[in-house]
């Protein structure tokens, strides 16, 4: 526990901050729908998710649901008199409330399904390979989506149970997605636009901080060829780590966590073969989606 006053106010500034996150997610969510109305019923949306557990998951379904379900509303053909109060009154109201309805019926579900990833993942043993590449693959699937943050939030709960190297290969796995996309857009620069060029430069910093969403763009753009090469990256990264006992006492990743990390040197050996790997074999399938 942490007794000093100073690095206590800090733990309850993140944990508020963290706190803001499922919320904020849901109601932005709602907002890129619906606009301005959908901010307050996908930000209860996003609360509601966080009471019952729900996770990412849940605050992006009730972000979806809030943003659809105001959308609706505003769709609405209503006497002129109450055209003024629609929007900040009548249809965060309604949509509010149905959002409480529907959470109130598929919180539930979601946090079951949510805490039953976590149970496989918890019957695994701690420094199993397999473990290892669950993990990994996991961590770069979604690249920051739901079933990245089962993985993410698993690694940092093992370290609060003095087990940290669960966290060491996902540490790994955190940063390999951006730093491959950037070392690939270096490697084979023919193969990218001018705009992924530049953006491949932002991803390869942002995963030295351990900023995963860094390869979103280049995912988006090319699923097929960019997900498969990620995730077999960052998993070959990940069970690198795991032979090599890397653990890691902080709840993030990428170079950034170095200090903190045990085995240093297979840390960054493990990162720096499964980059390469990523960046490769994006590049190989790139090179035969031109021919």
């Amino acid at each position: 526990d942490v007794t000093n006053p100073f690095f206590k106010s800090m733990l309850d500034l993140g944990v508020a901050a963290f706190g803001l996150m499922i919320p904020i997610l849901s109601g932005y969510i709602a907002m890129s729908i619906a606009d301005r109305p959908g901010l307050a019923p996908g930000l209860v949306g996003g609360a509601l998710a966080n009471t019952v557990g729900a996770g990412f998951l849940g605050g992006m379904v009730a972000g979806f649901a809030a943003g659809y379900i105001a959308k609706w509303v505003k769709s609405w053909n209503v006497p002129e008199g109450l055209k003024p109060i629609m929007p900040i009154f009548v249809i965060p109201l309604v949509s509010t409330s149905l959002v409480g309805v529907i959470m109130y019926f598929i919180g539930a579900p979601i946090s079951g399904f949510m805490n039953m990833l976590t149970d496989v993942l918890k019957g695994m043993e701690a420094g199993s390979v397999f473990l290892a590449l669950i993990l990994g693959c996991m961590i770069s699937f979604d690249m920051g989506g739901p079933i990245n943050k089962v993985a993410f939030l698993f690694g940092s709960a093992m370290i609060t149970q003095g087990v940290p190297t669960v966290m060491g290969p996902i540490a790994v796995a955190i940063c390999i997605p951006p730093i491959g996309m950037g070392i690939a857009t270096m490697m084979a620069p023919k193969n990218y636009e001018v705009g992924e060029r530049e953006a491949g430069k932002a991803a390869f910093a942002m995963g030295l901080i351990g900023i995963t969403e860094g390869a979103i763009p280049f995912a988006a753009a090319d699923p097929f060829r960019v997900i498969p090469s990620i995730m077999v990256g960052s998993g070959v990264g990940a069970v690198i780590a795991a032979i090599g006992k890397v653990a890691d006492h902080a709840p993030h990743g990428g170079p950034i966590v170095l200090p903190v990390v045990d085995n240093k040197l297979m840390f960054v050996i493990a990162i720096v073969v499964g980059s390469l790997i990523s960046a490769i074999m994006v590049n190989i399938l790139k090179k035969f989606k031109k021919q």
